[in-house]
């Protein structure tokens, strides 16, 4: 990796890998343990593209790519037992790129959709559906060659629209009228696992939408380090994205007055003048730890 990344390369990880300040102690805490676990590995990339970060006003230039990292579970893995069986990392990544080299990465993972694969429960109230959740409906997304770049200054702007009309959850607006302000009728959020996968205006207002918001109040502005479009395809992501209170209770936690961080990545497709699809990655584990809920924690302690 050091031939790849600059000298104070800095990589954010979802937990329990968290922030790492070297290229070295990546491939030592996540890399060489996945891959010991996780056999004959491959990249299934679905998702590739990259733009002028407009955080910084275009100040630095940051690549993204989405798929699932697939291979064998064969050994253990963050005290996750061996299947012997298929399995699929879901992951997004950006990447920024300073002279020819990565100085930062946000490289975000759904270790519990890998759980539910291997037999586990770790979220037995999620309201939408588990699915090994597949790349755009178009199959135009490896963007390989550089896209228009009308195409993206659109995508760009169909997402500030969401932004502004979503974001802060302040619109006056029925929620599923507020949502058809930037979403197609049909949109599919690809959320993930302890909410997951819903399909329709209807039904992400039911299943995921409308129980965010009646369970997590106080909310921040969004905390964006990179928000980036190229063609159809655009993305953000935080550190942490926003933070809020769970003074409702959320995914069956009980009410809580403590400020939570939530570490995002979102990558959107749109289609014409709204989103279409989305793929969500949310730091699940790091949300329930600060609740005081160590779900990796007592998998080991099971094992002891």
């Amino acid at each position: 990796m050091n031939a790849r990344t600059s000298c104070n390369y800095i990589w954010r990880g979802f937990h329990p890998f968290h922030m790492q300040t070297n290229s070295q102690a990546v491939s030592e805490v996540f890399w060489q343990p996945f891959r010991r676990a996780v056999t004959h590995m491959q990249r299934r990339m679905d998702v590739f593209f990259a733009g002028d970060n407009l955080i910084d006003e275009g100040g630095s230039i940051w690549v993204c790519s989405m798929g699932h990292l697939m291979g064998l579970f064969d050994n253990p893995w963050l005290g996750i037992q061996p299947t012997g069986k298929m399995i699929m990392l879901r992951y997004a990544e950006f990447h920024k790129v300073v002279e020819g080299k990565i100085a930062e990465t946000a490289f975000y993972f759904d270790i519990p959709h890998f759980m539910i694969q291997a037999g586990y429960t770790p979220f037995p109230d999620q309201a939408a559906a588990h699915l090994v959740q597949p790349g755009p409906m178009p199959h135009d997304s490896l963007l390989f060659a550089d896209a228009a770049p009308s195409a993206g200054q659109k995508t760009l702007d169909v997402m500030h629209k969401m932004i502004s009309d979503l974001g802060q959850w302040k619109n006056d607006l029925p929620l599923e009228e507020e949502l058809a302000l930037s979403w197609h009728d049909d949109m599919i959020w690809w959320g993930p696992a302890g909410i997951g996968a819903t399909y329709t205006i209807a039904r992400y207002a039911q299943q995921h939408s409308g129980p965010f918001r009646a369970g997590l109040s106080d909310r921040s502005g969004t905390g964006h380090i990179a928000r980036i479009a190229e063609g159809d395809y655009g993305g953000f992501f935080g550190w942490p994205n926003f933070k809020a209170k769970a003074t409702g209770g959320y995914l069956g936690l009980p009410p809580s007055d403590k400020s939570c961080e939530f570490r995002v990545i979102d990558i959107y497709r749109r289609e014409g003048d709204k989103l279409k699809e989305n793929w969500v990655f949310i730091d699940m584990l790091h949300f329930f730890n600060q609740q005081g809920i160590d779900i990796l924690g007592r998998l080991k302690g099971a094992q002891q």
